[in-house]
């Protein structure tokens, strides 16, 4: 676990706004959209922030009313957003067509070319942010990106790693993203994993990564996966997983999963009806699992706290989880 109890959280990723048609509609029935603030990394830092947590956003925004939206919402989340540079440009937005019953929801990007999308790793100010960090969070978001979001993530593990602060690192895998350029997500997420500490990703994860299938089912699978992890990245101390059965978009089973070097845990299934807001959950999740073991908390807590966050999070309107 981390060898301080004082000290900050960095997140390092890109905002983003949400439009999503209100009502569960589909789009050609819209007039107007609901917008949020929302992005993994800055879904993270909030959850984080909400669980007590001193919390660092590390970002570019662009100089205009949308920027000023997304600053102030990550400073109403208690967010310290001092590192978060701006310039002119654009802002990145997605947009959410919200399911029902058994149709799901559908997501449509449109941030290529967003200030932070085009960015150079020397407009950010990586050391000063990670000065008594005590720990870096990011994701397989920004390098999906382009070649410059591979660039502005290995610069940003490259810095983590100078100033010993240990590494998150969510694979979230996007294949809308990584298919619009001539990637190899494979390539490129191994070699940023080589760093990380702790990972937020299951067995479909490894499997990219290590470019092999893992036989069995149910847990058995997941702890060989995690355990060929373990060999190939030697620095990684804890895998974090959920697995999400889908009944229709109200109701979904989730458990949530923690493997160490040394053993496991995976709690028993938790009915989630009524859900109000599905998107964000994995960050919820990966918030409240970084929350314990911050905490210096086992494997049975700190399974348990994720579970509790994510299942909480479908509760809460928008990106963010606040509670």
């Amino acid at each position: 676990m981390t060898e301080s109890a004082s000290g900050h959280v960095v997140t390092f990723g890109e905002v983003l706004l949400r439009l999503a048609t209100p009502g569960a509609r589909l789009t050609v029935q819209c007039d107007a959209l609901d917008m949020v603030v929302g992005g993994a990394e800055a879904n993270v830092a909030a959850g984080l922030s909400s669980l007590g947590h001193d919390v660092k956003m590390l970002t570019r925004l662009p100089s205009s009313p949308l920027g000023d939206k997304a600053r102030a919402a990550l400073n109403a989340a208690g967010v310290d957003t001092a590192h978060v540079g701006r310039d002119s440009g654009r802002m990145g937005l997605y947009f959410l067509e919200s399911g029902a019953g058994l149709r799901p929801s559908s997501i449509t990007y449109d941030r290529a070319g967003s200030v932070f999308a085009t960015s150079r790793a020397d407009q950010f100010d990586f050391a000063s942010a990670l000065e008594g960090a005590r720990l870096l969070h990011l994701s397989g978001i920004t390098p999906a990106l382009g070649p410059g979001g591979v660039a502005l993530a290995q610069a940003a593990v490259a810095a983590a790693t100078s100033a010993g602060v240990p590494i998150c690192f969510d694979g979230n895998y996007r294949a809308l993203l990584w298919d619009a350029w001539d990637s190899n997500p494979r390539e490129i997420l191994t070699d940023l994993m080589q760093s990380a500490t702790v990972m937020i990703g299951n067995h479909r994860d490894i499997s990219l990564l290590l470019g092999k299938a893992f036989s069995g089912d149910g847990s058995d699978r997941r702890r060989e996966a995690a355990l060929a992890a373990f060999e190939v990245f030697p620095k990684l101390q804890l895998i974090a997983s959920t697995a999400r059965h889908v009944v229709n978009s109200g109701h979904h089973r989730i458990a949530a999963r923690i493997d160490a070097r040394d053993g496991a845990h995976q709690t028993s299934e938790v009915d989630v009806t009524g859900i109000v807001d599905r998107i964000g959950t994995g960050d919820a999740f990966a918030a409240g699992v970084l929350h314990k073991w911050l905490e210096g908390a086992g494997l049975v807590e700190t399974a348990q706290a994720g579970l509790a966050y994510t299942v909480l999070k479908h509760t809460v309107p928008g990106d963010m989880c606040l509670v």
